[in-house]
């Protein structure tokens, strides 16, 4: 179970708030095991790393459904690289607030950033010096910053706070994440008939819901920038040429051999990265690695839509200082690069950048010289298509905290995304609402907006729904059928290999179940299987689990 951070009021003194950081740590550490324990098999590689084509069930090519059409038409040549700022950065540190500097002094006497250590954007704000490679970008016009983001009632769990940023859901817990979901509209026939490209591309973060949808991780995932290397050098995950000639060599032979081919992209991402180089200098720091490597999958032509790359180490609890100063040097100075590289084949216009974090840090340091989970933090954003610098939104009263010891955000983080989807992809507001949940946003200045959406009204377009349900060992399909048409229902087993058809036969309209098992005619071993539904010419899969 992931347990939710609670602490005290502000105390009068030092003594309380160290009780409290002593809680803290003990239930931080707590999360950080079950943090982990989710993601270990993920961060093997040896899961959840890309698509399975199922080898012989993408024979044809499908059809795509009325809203995928829809909103494949919406698209633009627009491109998004998410930043995760991992493990909660403290965003008083980042930008830092000249207009109350003495009440920022009081609650930071030991990790404030003196006066003379500063760069001011504006007559309210300023970024430590060492952050100076950011000082040419906001000059350029590339960058923007997002006041106070966060969302009610603030979760400070790693995790579960993580979830709300992917998922774009708060408080109920939702499986899905934001892109997830978007993906999973575009894509009904994902499983057995992938894109030629992966949707995204993820660096880290396993186990994070973003690409998330309700049967797929639409992002080529993996734990590391080294495994990213070895495929885009090599066209695979793991060698396996040089192994042992022993039966640990050929355990190990099949098991690097069965990650390979679930990692359908492999060969498309080698393909553009050596289609193209980087121009610019990139330091060898992680971020750096990285956005360098990201840069040439782009400029290569990959065509990939939405990529998610990770700088880890926020959680900055003690000695916060030298911590904080390398992470912020390695943010600014690969960014700069990142955008001069891109920039030498004009793409600068294309890509924007979005750093996110799962929370900020409290307004006052603890007695470790760090500081611990808090709320509000700002989102930096990047790129020409900002069309100029500037502060966006309220920075949060300094002296004005919730019951929790923190700041109090002013933004909501759905409406950054909110508008995202709509001002730089271009997509409906009926659709973005459709991915944020069916909760409306308010979209904010980030100097982009869609000159016209030349998309048909996303109201009309009506989905077919499908869905396996399980009772008492049974596994069921149910449909919805919105209009008499032939219906083809076929199962294959998770090599591909087809197992039989479930129905085959004219439909009317409305809900129809069907007992897989019953139905096939066949023995069903216990384990995993996947459906594929063509009706009307559209084709639509989803795994199911025979028990």
């Amino acid at each position: 179970m992931c347990h939710h951070d609670t602490f005290p009021k502000k105390s009068a003194t030092r003594v309380d708030k160290k009780e409290a950081s002593k809680e803290e740590k003990h239930i931080h550490d707590q999360e950080h095991a079950t943090w982990n324990r989710r993601s270990f098999i993920q961060a093997l590689g040896l899961v959840g790393g890309g698509s399975m084509m199922l080898g012989s069930a993408a024979v044809s090519a499908t059809k795509a459904s009325p809203l995928s059409v829809a909103l494949s038409q919406s698209e633009n040549d627009n491109i998004l690289v998410i930043v995760r700022l991992k493990g909660g950065n403290d965003g008083l540190n980042t930008i830092v607030p000249n207009y109350d500097y003495a009440t920022y002094a009081n609650l930071r006497p030991t990790i404030r950033h003196q006066p003379n250590d500063l760069i001011n954007l504006s007559p309210d704000f300023a970024i430590p010096d060492f952050m100076e490679s950011l000082e040419s970008m906001w000059g350029d016009g590339q960058m923007k910053v997002v006041h106070g983001v966060g969302y009610p009632q603030q979760n400070l769990s790693h995790f579960t706070s993580s979830d709300i940023w992917a998922s774009a859901s708060t408080p109920t817990y939702e499986p899905t994440g934001w892109w997830g979901r978007y993906f999973e509209d575009l894509y009904p026939d994902y499983l057995t008939n992938p894109p030629e490209v992966p949707p995204a591309v993820q660096i880290g973060s396993v186990g994070n819901l973003v690409f998330e949808g309700s049967e797929s991780n639409y992002a080529f995932s993996v734990a590391n920038i080294d495994q990213l290397s070895n495929i885009v050098n090599n066209g695979a995950v793991h060698d396996v040429l040089n192994l042992p000639d022993c039966v640990y060599g050929d355990k190990l032979l099949f098991m690097r051999a069965t990650t390979n081919t679930t990692f359908t992209y492999a060969q498309v991402i080698n393909d553009a990265y050596l289609a193209s180089s980087n121009n610019a200098n990139y330091t060898t720091e992680e971020l750096s690695k990285q956005l360098a490597l990201v840069a040439r999958l782009i400029k290569g032509g990959l065509g990939t839509k939405v990529y998610m790359v990770t700088l880890n180490g926020f959680d900055t609890h003690a000695n916060q200082e030298i911590t904080h100063r390398t992470l912020l040097e390695d943010l600014s100075n690969s960014m700069k690069a990142f955008y001069e590289d891109i920039g030498a084949v004009g793409m600068q216009d294309e890509v924007l950048t979005m750093t996110i974090s799962e929370f900020g840090r409290r307004p006052y340091e603890n007695g470790s010289n760090g500081t611990d989970h808090g709320a509000a933090s700002p989102v930096m954003l990047f790129g020409n298509g900002l069309n100029g610098s500037s502060f966006v939104g309220e920075h949060p009263d300094l002296s004005n905290w919730d019951n929790n010891d923190n700041l109090i955000p002013t933004s909501d983080f759905r409406d950054v995304y909110s508008t995202v989807l709509t001002d730089w992809f271009c997509l409906e507001p009926g659709v973005v609402n459709d991915i944020l949940l069916n909760e409306t946003y308010e979209n904010l200045d980030l100097g982009f907006s869609c000159e016209s959406l030349n998309t048909p009204d996303f109201g009309d377009v009506t989905r077919f729904t499908h869905v396996a349900t399980y009772n008492n060992n049974t596994t069921h399909i149910e449909f919805n059928m919105l209009h008499t048409a032939h219906v083809d229902i076929k199962l294959y087993d998770i090599m591909g290999k087809e197992l039989g058809t479930l129905k085959n036969e004219v439909m009317f309209p409305g809900k129809h179940k069907i007992d897989v098992k019953a139905t096939i005619n066949t023995r069903l071993a216990y384990g995993q299987y996947v459906y594929r539904i063509a009706v009307g010419g559209q084709f639509y899969s989803r795994s199911i689990l025979i028990k």
